[in-house]
């Protein structure tokens, strides 16, 4: 396993091994919805907000 913290809260998050870059990881603690940045060491930031596009 591998640790990294949530980019809202600060709490320590247990990660796979086999994190890929783009995955969403959601926060326990705060419920926060991550996106890993970086696998190598683990950078995880918020994830963007999708969009409603409204069928354009």
């Amino acid at each position: 396993m591998t640790e990294a913290e949530c980019a809202e809260c600060g709490a320590t998050l247990d990660l796979a091994d086999d994190l890929e870059t783009g995955e969403i990881i959601d926060c326990g603690t705060c419920g926060a919805e991550l996106e890993v940045i970086d696998v190598n060491p683990p950078v995880l930031d918020r994830a963007p907000e999708l969009e409603e596009d409204w069928g354009e």
